[in-house]
């Protein structure tokens, strides 16, 4: 883990209310992992007080650090006013990311909105045309052109919940043509997104039997495990009744979790 003032490259706006920020922080990148996030301090001093969690979207050359982002709050308007060339406090990477596909399997990644983010990452070292991608979104403005972002020939098929781009739908409804036909034995699921399509996907895979991972995203006030603010409950089957997302996650099994109390 390191905490460091890393400049900003780039901060730009790319659909609506999303922007993408490129960091120059060499030593994070030598140590990021797909699943791994980082805190980061938006405001000058005290304002605001906490850091904000973002998952690292990817890495470009060996000095940047990617975040994909969408404003919903007060910390996110003041971080995309933040301009090239000033300064970010960024602490990371933390957390525990994904499990690599075991090898001869075809992973299938499935995102819900921002959730795209660490699944970019994923994709971004995977053998190309190994893996299918399904990405969900509002509508098509929200659509995320990974071309735009540097991570060109990623083939996704995107769902709308209005039908204004792609299949008119949820994601989970593409999963669920998918999973008809695929090899319990072989792949897997990685998927990231809104609480209600991970509860979906968390259903339809345990009930195929199909390895899937999660990576969830919470609220987190340190990010270390100190405040304790992202408990979450354990499966009956595990010896201790709750992880932590920020030190046992963000990435955790299907079956490790307690779906009925998220």
């Amino acid at each position: 883990m390191i905490e460091q003032d890393s400049k900003i490259v780039f901060n730009k706006r790319l659909a609506a209310d999303t922007f993408f920020m490129g960091l120059r922080s060499p030593q994070i990148v030598a140590e990021a992992r797909p699943g791994q996030f980082v805190m980061l301090k938006v405001g000058q001093c005290m304002n605001p007080l906490l850091r904000r969690p973002f998952s690292i979207c990817g890495i470009q050359g060996d000095d940047l650090i990617l975040i994909l982002y969408r404003v919903v709050g007060r910390g996110t308007t003041i971080m995309c006013h933040r301009r090239e060339g000033e300064s970010l406090s960024v602490l990371g990477p933390l957390g525990n990311g994904f499990e690599m596909p075991r090898k001869g399997g075809k992973p299938l990644l499935v995102a819900g909105g921002m959730g795209i983010a660490p699944l970019i990452f994923l994709a971004s070292i995977l053998e190309p045309g190994s893996f299918t991608f399904l990405a969900g979104f509002g509508s098509a403005g929200e659509i995320i052109a990974t071309d735009e972002i540097g991570f060109s020939g990623l083939d996704l098929s995107i769902s709308t919940d209005d039908g204004s781009a792609g299949h008119r739908g949820l994601v989970t409804e593409l999963l669920e043509n998918h999973l008809s036909g695929f090899n319990s034995g072989r792949s897997m699921v990685f998927t990231c997104g809104p609480l209600p399509m991970l509860k979906k996907v968390a259903a339809m895979t345990l009930d195929k039997d199909v390895p899937c991972q999660v990576s969830l995203e919470t609220s987190m006030a340190c990010g270390l495990g100190a405040c304790q603010g992202c408990a979450i409950r354990r499966s009956s089957e595990q010896d201790k009744t709750y992880y932590h997302v920020c030190q046992d996650g963000p990435v955790f099994e299907v079956k490790s979790l307690d779906w009925e109390m998220l």
